[in-house]
């Protein structure tokens, strides 16, 4: 049974496939007749707004970050995630991400990235060491997305390693453009994922020196680090949890204190992802949940609402 109102769907991989390593696409591709469809969905932001349509979701979060090493996604995302938004603003909110090893001016990029493409400044573009492509405008991107295990450094690592000084620069500027921080917790099926950077306890030294940060803790830290994600929520009200990655049959197993956080506390299917065929089917799973009517619709839209402004 669908929900009797539309969905907000927090955590979608709509990326660049063709950038993506063969291992890791051969991975995502597991279990379905054809993953052709699914790349022509993601690369079109019209057959995905009919996708979605079909399925009663409201907004999708367009998941994108950088990871050549273990995914093979580069700098592009982020002009691919903020192309395909561009042309349906309202309904599909893109992220993208940065390694502060990759550029010289981390504070002039961030600026690019989250800039208002409308008042750019492009000679932000020459202090950040980059090429505007012809634009000379901000993307417009909406939220950053670290992932540890693919990234292959800690959510921390300002503190103790110097060639990542410039990740507090990342945080400091999702605070001066008021857009969250998304952050991979728990464990990574992919190849060449190190799953040493998962622990989501690494996230309490940034809401210790970042406390006006939005911080969305995604996945919660499944499969192993489920309680240490609570902790996190109780210790900053700035702190949401996304519950991507999870079958929802599963899903109290892992959190059976979901419905004590579904004020912050946000539905997400991860498709196309690893074993998710449609986000339909872990839309409706969710729904036949025995939570109270109230809390499903915080996690189904109301947190993704407040969080994402809109």
């Amino acid at each position: 049974m669908r929900p009797p109102y539309p969905v907000i769907d927090a955590h979608v991989h709509i990326m660049p496939y063709d950038q993506v390593r063969p291992d890791a696409l051969a991975r995502m591709a597991v279990g379905r007749q054809s993953f052709d469809e699914v790349r022509a969905i993601c690369g079109d932001p019209h057959r995905l707004i009919a996708f979605m349509d079909e399925r009663g979701i409201e907004k999708m979060v367009l998941i994108n970050y950088l990871s050549p090493d273990v995914m093979g996604l580069t700098e592009e995302v982020n002009t691919f995630s903020a192309n395909m938004a561009r042309a349906y603003p309202d309904r599909l909110i893109p992220f993208g991400g940065i390694d502060p090893r990759r550029v010289p001016d981390v504070a002039a990029e961030m600026d690019r990235l989250l800039g208002d493409p409308s008042s750019f400044d492009p000679s932000t573009l020459l202090r950040a060491g980059l090429r505007s492509g012809g634009s000379g405008r901000g993307l417009g991107i909406r939220g950053i997305k670290i992932h540890p295990p693919h990234q292959l450094f800690r959510a921390n690592a300002y503190l103790h390693d110097g060639a990542l000084r410039g990740l507090a620069t990342v945080y400091e500027k999702c605070i001066e453009h008021d857009v969250p921080v998304m952050v991979h917790t728990g464990t990574s099926i992919f190849p060449r994922a190190r799953n040493k950077y998962g622990d989501p306890l690494d996230l309490d030294d940034v809401i210790a020196d970042f406390p006006d940060l939005k911080l969305i803790i995604a996945h919660g830290g499944r499969p192993l680090w489920m309680d240490t994600a609570l902790f996190l929520l109780r210790r900053s009200r700035n702190v949401y949890l996304d519950i991507s990655s999870i079958p929802p049959k599963n899903l109290l197993n892992y959190f059976p204190w979901i419905e004590r956080v579904a004020e912050r506390a946000m539905f997400g299917s991860d498709w196309p992802g690893p074993d998710v065929k449609d986000p339909l089917r872990n839309i409706e799973d969710f729904y036949a949940l025995p939570i109270s009517d109230e809390a499903k619709r915080h996690i189904l839209r109301g947190t993704a609402e407040r969080v994402f402004g809109q």
